[in-house]
């Protein structure tokens, strides 16, 4: 922290953070409030605006660094790996900031309709894919891109992973940076690319892949080709039996076709799709809002890296809960929120009413509380690609209905 003239500040900053996380986690209410709540201080609101305007955002960088980290163990989550390599995930999603006079300078995203109601403020996050854990966050507090957060990111990966990411990451320049930070650690990836990718086939392999070459172009001058990325590529049909099929176009670092087959690969792929039901779950069942509750750019990221901590905080309570008894995702991350929100109560702000017994018991029934709420095994179900109020050419969703078969891989 900065050196600050004049007294001392009356809320130290590790109370900050605490109720700041809290306050996330919560689900009414004003910082203020649960500031009372957890340290019984006053503080009014305006105070907290300002407090927070004050904090340099290294100060959130350096805890995101230091609380994400891996929590999927072999012996109790082998869901988690595959063939002894840590599944990660990398994708983006946005978060909508009020239209106050202060965010009137970020450039509002564009969608099929035009302009977007409110400013975005964009978030990358690395995922540990089977326990839903975010390992690495970047925050774009300066109107980055999707890909300049996620470069970031590449230096943090850990070691003997396996990275999964769709068809934005996908081109050769990106994987030649990626392939370049997992060889620093032992780990590699498998993108999704884009159809209109060109690419030299170098030699088929008999798993029915192929090793081939891609053009590196330089950037900002697309018609320059600086290089070239050697690299395997699988081509997979997938649908269901009586409907069309879909080709994926998959890349990876994983060279040896014994070691890493293409349909294994293809399969594994299909599990990228746990980073989104990660993000609904941030966005939907833990803030419940349309917009946050900041009103600056910079409160906005720090709201944003406070979320993120308390998705981290919920993967964790649920793999404890799980002790590797029950698959970690099949316990309800919304029941698991509002026992972590009761538990937090009861060892926050009514703490010195309780003995220590009386603590270890109330987190002993919490986790077998929570290792009883189990959904039931999930579905391979696929909904139809519409939607209720067409725009250009998508088809118009007049019946809801879904396709209930085994998905089916064949390479191609």
């Amino acid at each position: 922290m900065p050196q600050r003239r004049g007294r001392k500040p009356r809320v130290p900053l590790d109370q900050i953070l605490q109720a700041l996380t809290f306050h996330v986690a919560e689900g009414a209410g004003t910082l203020a409030e649960h500031f009372f709540e957890l340290f019984q201080e006053p503080l009014a609101d305006s105070s907290w605006s300002d407090r927070r305007r004050r904090l340099p955002w290294e100060v959130f960088a350096d805890l995101m660094r230091r609380a994400l980290r891996p929590i999927a163990t072999r012996r109790r989550q082998p869901d988690a790996f595959w063939h002894g390599w840590r599944v990660l995930a990398l994708d983006g999603t946005q978060y909508s900031v009020t239209n106050t006079p202060q965010v009137s300078a970020i450039t509002k995203a564009a969608s099929r309709r035009g302009r977007a109601a409110f400013a975005k403020l964009g978030v990358a996050v690395v995922l540990e894919v089977g326990v839903h854990n975010p390992l690495a966050a970047a925050i774009a507090r300066h109107g980055e891109s999707e890909l300049a957060l996620a470069r970031r990111l590449f230096a943090q990966l850990p070691k003997a992973a396996l990275l999964l990411a769709d068809r934005l990451y996908g081109v050769p320049g990106v994987m030649v940076d990626v392939w370049a930070a997992c060889r620093r650690v032992g780990s590699h990836f498998l993108f999704r690319v884009p159809r209109n990718i060109k690419a030299q086939v170098l030699k088929k392999l008999p798993d029915g892949s192929r090793r081939v070459r891609l053009n590196v172009r330089e950037k900002g001058r697309p018609w320059h080709v600086s290089g070239g990325l050697e690299i395997r590529e699988i081509r997979v049909q997938v649908g269901r039996p009586g409907f069309r099929r879909h080709e994926l176009r998959l890349c990876t670092s994983l060279l040896d076709h014994r070691m890493a087959p293409a349909l294994e690969l293809a399969k594994l792929y299909a599990t990228r799709w746990e980073q989104e039901l990660y993000f609904r779950n941030a966005k939907r069942v833990l803030r419940q809002t349309d917009v946050l509750q900041s009103h600056t750019v910079e409160t906005g990221a720090q709201e944003i890296a406070a979320i993120i901590l308390v998705t981290a905080l919920l993967a964790r309570e649920r793999a404890r809960a799980a002790n590797g008894q029950v698959p970690v995702l099949r316990i309800k991350f919304g029941v698991v929120l509002a026992i972590v929100r009761s538990m937090w109560f009861s060892l926050g702000p009514i703490e010195d009413l309780l003995t220590e017994k009386q603590k270890e018991q109330i987190v002993a029934r919490g986790q077998a509380l929570m290792r009883r709420s189990l959904t039931g095994p999930r579905r391979s179900r696929t909904n139809p690609r519409a939607v209720r109020q067409p725009v250009t050419k998508w088809p118009r969703l007049m019946q809801t209905d879904s396709v209930e078969a085994p998905l089916r891989f064949r390479v191609v």
